[in-house]
């Protein structure tokens, strides 16, 4: 979009209002604010100057930042495992065939929206619906602090497959093959290395920003010139650098800005279309569907080996309907295939779905621990050899979250305490970087089954979590208070407001990082002796 059109965009305070004020309300709901900003949506097509392109130019620009911070992320080698390729492939045929009969069933029995589509068009919309909204489950990922976890890659690693998918169709779809000068593409691949030097020459200021602007709308760009999907070409290039140490400073450093951008995507849902009874009931009907995607996830995932609870994670935040499915019906809307109705009708069912979801996934923690039982009669036997339980015996002080904060916590502790001390980190890659002359393991302290094992039979007195997300960091003492462990727990906050939230969740003590850096740094520069001469007294005159 342009910078005058940007302008435009924040200039008018009316919509960034609405969007604030609902967003707000939705956090005092317990609900992720995206569930605002999708309701804001639809009051802000009641505006008198409600600029419909102007959203759509916010939106496409959010997504395309949103896929680059995701091929940033993204690890090849997870992608080619069959938990990955095979079950989204199988759901996605499983979902497909299901959706069409029940919807032929619906025209039978005289349903008016479905009686005058064709075997064609059903089965279009019926292949629109088995998606799950990459947008939106990046943002409760983020939000949970669980982007990282095992349920969580599994689940990105899903709506990527999804996405090759998407752009498989929308290019078929639209009735011609991408230019010649696609092969060329191929050549980014060894443009990797010069990329990565020019990486490790910037700082931390804002040429780390400009340089990631410059890739995502870079890369979409140039897959759009040679006849590809643009979202694909900002994956790609976000991908390009998954591999480089820096690829989380610049997937952070962007964080923010997609955020902001993504607010477009948000509200130009709801401004799809005017608002009827019959969009409403008709989208509480496809709704109840997304039950079949969450059955089908749920089944094949504990086929595939995977946990009961990492199923359940896995599955909860797929529970939900895709942007695509809007994208399909627009096309359809062009060809004459479906009536303009018909994308108020799935906006409305993806809204519902996605505040559904972020309620599940809200109560998920709690929801496997009370009903373990049940969820665990899926699961087989036999396990994938990363998704094992682990077993922190002997240790008497376990350090959650090897961050900066908690690396240096875990020196400092194995000075005093020596092997009696373990670190627990939820990313591989972090485990496989401290690990070094550090005993270190990989494992989600939020997951009952996890602490089942190491409170089963443990010498655990203190347990110390560095976790910069609060949200994270709670269901990890919550799983702590259900298990009935009895010990200390000690935490760090960058926020005096969430001292409180600590103590009440019953935290015994809650370091203020920021607040305390301080008042450690002067702790040393004393220990060192660096201070002894002022404390001798004033200095005698010349």
């Amino acid at each position: 979009m342009t910078l005058t059109a940007l302008a435009m965009a924040f200039g008018d305070v009316s919509w960034i209002a609405l969007a604030f004020l609902f967003g707000i309300v939705a956090k005092h709901l317990k609900l992720p604010p995206m569930i605002g900003y999708l309701l804001a949506g639809f009051l802000i097509q009641q505006l008198p100057h409600a600029n419909t392109l102007l959203f759509e130019q916010l939106s496409e620009l959010g997504i395309t930042l949103l896929l680059f911070t995701i091929g940033l992320k993204i690890k090849v080698k997870e992608l080619a495992k069959p938990h990955i390729w095979a079950v989204t492939t199988l759901h996605t045929i499983a979902v497909i065939v299901i959706f069409f009969s029940i919807f032929n069933l619906l025209a039978w029995l005289g349903l008016s929206q479905l009686t005058e589509l064709s075997y064609q068009t059903l089965l279009v919309i019926a292949f629109a619906f088995s998606f799950s909204s990459t947008v939106f489950v990046v943002k409760i990922l983020e939000d949970k602090g669980e982007y990282y976890s095992r349920h969580g890659r599994i689940a990105i690693g899903i709506l990527v497959i999804q996405d090759i998918f998407a752009v498989l169709f929308l290019t078929m779809s639209a009735n011609k093959a991408p230019s010649f000068w696609a092969l060329g593409l191929f050549l980014l691949w060894p443009l990797r290395f010069f990329l990565a030097r020019l990486l490790n020459s910037l700082g931390h200021d804002e040429l780390l920003v400009l340089f990631g602007f410059i890739l995502s709308l870079g890369g979409a760009h140039l897959f759009e010139i040679v006849g590809l999907k643009g979202d694909l070409g900002a994956l790609v290039a976000g991908l390009l650098l998954s591999h480089h140490i820096r690829a989380n400073d610049m997937a952070k450093t962007m964080m923010s800005f997609k955020d902001l951008f993504l607010l477009g995507f948000f509200i130009s849902i709801g401004l799809s279309g005017q608002l009827s009874w019959t969009n409403l009931w008709l989208g509480f009907m496809l709704l109840f569907l997304v039950f079949i995607k969450s059955i089908l996830f749920y089944y094949l995932f504990t086929r595939f080996k995977l946990r009961a609870r990492t199923s359940l994670m896995a599955t909860l935040n797929l529970s939900n309907y895709s942007e695509f499915g809007l994208i399909v019906a627009a096309l359809c809307v062009a060809n004459q295939w479906l009536t303009p109705d018909w994308l108020v009708t799935i906006a409305v069912a993806m809204t519902l779905s996605q505040i559904m979801a972020a309620i599940l996934n809200s109560q998920a923690h709690h929801h496997f621990v009370k009903f373990r039982k049940v969820w665990r009669r899926w699961q087989k036997e036999e396990r994938l050899a990363d998704d094992k339980e682990v077993d922190i015996e002997g240790a008497e002080v376990i350090i959650i979250g090897i961050g900066r904060v908690g690396c240096g916590a875990y020196d400092h502790m194995h000075e005093i305490l020596g092997d009696r001390v373990i670190g627990i980190d939820i990313n591989p890659d972090v485990v496989t970087k401290k690990s070094i002359n550090r005993k270190i393991i990989q494992g989600d302290p939020s997951d009952a089954d996890f602490w089942d094992r190491v409170l089963e039979h443990h010498s655990l007195k203190l347990v110390m979590i560095a976790l910069p997300n609060i949200n994270a960091a709670l269901a990890v003492i919550e799983q702590l208070n259900l298990l009935g462990y009895e010990g200390q727990i000690a935490a760090t906050t960058h926020f005096a407001e969430e001292i409180d939230a600590y103590h009440e969740a019953g935290v015994h003590s809650v370091f203020n990082v920021f607040t305390q850096a301080g008042s450690g740094f002067a702790n040393q520069v004393m220990d060192l002796g660096m201070c002894d001469q002022i404390l001798q007294g004033p200095p005698s005159k010349l």
